[in-house]
């Protein structure tokens, strides 16, 4: 996906922004803080690069030491949960314009998920473990 600049809002349009995901893939992530912060589970996209139109309109929380979460100031949409440090960015899926050109491949903190839901697809599932021996080794996973 070569420099492929995707649009993206919030739910008011207070908050337009565009991205480049890495791939056209959707994640999935189950942790408890993902579906307090976003109603449910949080679906997502990998990016390397978002530009937001007014960056006065988006609030940012520290979720923990080393991730923020994204959103818009005025609706309160979840918008991205990135790392402080710029290493990683996942743009919420519902944000982009064309959010169904994303293929849902992946669901982590599968051992957080509540019994009370199950998704049909077939996807690659990790736990929190595991992602965080994945990409934050030196992480506390409770803590996202």
């Amino acid at each position: 996906m070569a420099d492929e600049r995707l649009q993206c809002g919030c739910l008011c349009g207070a908050v337009r922004f565009s991205a480049e995901p890495t791939a056209r893939e959707m994640a999935v992530c189950h942790c408890s803080m993902c579906r307090r912060w976003s109603g449910g589970a949080f679906m997502a996209v990998e990016c390397k690069d978002v530009e937001f139109e007014d960056p006065a309109a988006v609030g940012v929380y520290g979720s923990s030491d080393y991730g923020e979460r994204v959103f818009c100031k005025n609706c309160g949409s979840s918008l991205m949960w990135r790392m402080r440090d710029g290493s990683h960015i996942s743009v919420a899926a519902p944000a982009f314009d064309d959010p169904a050109s994303f293929a849902f491949t992946t669901e982590i903190f599968i051992d957080e998920k509540p019994d009370a839901y199950s998704f049909a697809n077939s996807t690659q599932k990790l736990t929190g473990a595991e992602v965080f021996a994945l990409f934050a080794p030196n992480q506390d996973p409770q803590h996202g």
